[in-house]
């Protein structure tokens, strides 16, 4: 038993509830956030009877400015010091940013790029404090190229990513690490949640979400700065740097066109 705790965000299905079961399996008592207090109900007590680790279920919508703070008083209130924060909850959005729903697009800002760094912002001096502690934050692939027809998601992204460097250099020597996972296509509910189904990018085929939760978690431990699951999507993203930036944009474009 590792007597720390680790918080998920998006805890009920996905990445999220793999990342659960892995910390679980470890000893990692656990924080899981989401909307569906049910589902995260059921994963807590499957986990509780299995690993005999002790969970606590608080359910809210992130996307609610307010909420951030009512989950640092809640947790203060029950005495629950947080050792790994993991930034998890966010969703994408398909379709040319001229014709998408701008309320929708607020809302991904809201949950990807707003609720992260305010976890994240009220957590860390906690951990900086205490000398140890890790931060994942879930990006993307997306996160080094721009993405026609998905625009504000791969900006997000770029966010992410961008923020999770910069905070590794200002704590080098502190005992925190942060870590950037990011996946390409996974097998999760991301791909219906962004009405992604028909596109070429996911039909051309998707890794599975144990396998990248799993690659994700041995970064994190590891204290890996950036995380990218699959030899295909690594390659990627490292090549992306050597190809004209108008290139790589149009490529993208190609690929997240709908299949005929």
């Amino acid at each position: 038993m590792t007597n720390q705790t680790a918080l998920i965000t998006g805890a009920s299905s996905g990445i999220g509830l793999e990342l659960a079961k892995l910390f679980a399996k470890d000893g990692y008592d656990l924080v899981l956030v989401a909307r569906s207090e049910e589902k995260l109900n059921q994963l807590k007590g499957e986990l509780e009877a299995q690993y005999g680790i002790r969970g606590t279920v608080i359910a809210m919508d992130l996307g609610k400015q307010e909420e951030a703070y009512r989950l640092k008083e809640e947790l203060k209130g029950k005495h629950i010091e947080i050792d790994v924060l993991v930034n998890n909850a966010g969703f994408g959005l398909y379709g040319a940013f001229d014709e998408t729903d701008l309320v929708d697009e607020l809302s991904m800002i809201d949950i990807n790029i707003k609720a992260l760094t305010a976890l994240t912002k009220l957590f860390l001096p906690g951990m900086k404090a205490r000398g140890r502690g890790r931060i994942m934050n879930v990006a993307s692939s997306a996160a080094f190229q721009p993405g026609p027809l998905m625009a504000v998601y791969y900006a997000t992204k770029s966010y992410v990513l961008s923020l999770t460097e910069a905070l590794e250099n200002e704590l080098k020597g502190s005992g925190v690490t942060v870590t950037a996972l990011c996946p390409g296509p996974t097998e999760t509910g991301f791909k219906s949640r962004a009405n992604l189904g028909e596109s070429k990018l996911f039909k051309s085929g998707v890794m599975d979400v144990q396998t990248v939760a799993r690659i994700g978690y041995d970064g994190l431990m590891r204290g890996k700065t950036i995380v990218i699951p699959g030899f295909k999507n690594k390659l990627l993203a490292n090549s992306i740097r050597f190809i004209p930036r108008k290139w790589v944009t149009a490529t993208v474009r190609n690929v997240q066109e709908r299949a005929r």
